[in-house]
C-alpha cells in the first residue's frame, strides 16, 4: 500500500529509527515500525489485521473516514484513505478492496 504523511515533520519522523525514538519513545517506536510495516506490506486496507496485535479498526462520531491501529494502549497510529474521492460500497462504507494508499495522520491516545 503506498502511504503518504499528512506533514512533511511526521514523515521525517516516521522515516528515522531515531527520530521515531525520541517522539515517542523505545516501546511505541518499535510497534509504530512493526504496524508502518504491515500497512506497507498490505496491497490494500482489507488484507490489513483486524484483530490483535494489529486491529485495524475505522473511527466513529467526528472522526467518521479515519482509522486506527492498536499501539502500546493507549496510543493508536491513525490514518486515512489518501483517495479523491474515497472508494465507497453501495451501503455508504468504505471499500477496503479498494484502499490502496494511506495518509498517516499520527499517533495519539483519543480516549
Amino acid at each position: 500500500m503506498t502511504i503518504d504523511f499528512k506533514t512533511s515533520r511526521l514523515k521525517k519522523i516516521f522515516n528515522s529509527k531515531k527520530a521515531l525514538v525520541r517522539e515517542y519513545g523505545e516501546t511505541d517506536a518499535k510497534r509504530i515500525a512493526l504496524r508502518m510495516a504491515v500497512l506497507d506490506n498490505a496491497p490494500n486496507l482489507a488484507t490489513v489485521p483486524t484483530s490483535r496485535p494489529d486491529r485495524c479498526y475505522p473511527l466513529k462520531d467526528g472522526r467518521q473516514g479515519e482509522f486506527a491501529v492498536d499501539l502500546v494502549h493507549p496510543r493508536r497510529l491513525i490514518f486515512c484513505p489518501n483517495h479523491d474521492p474515497i472508494p465507497m460500497k453501495e451501503d455508504g462504507g468504505v471499500d477496503l478492496f479498494r484502499v490502496t494508499a494511506t495518509k498517516i495522520l499520527g499517533v495519539e491516545d483519543y480516549h
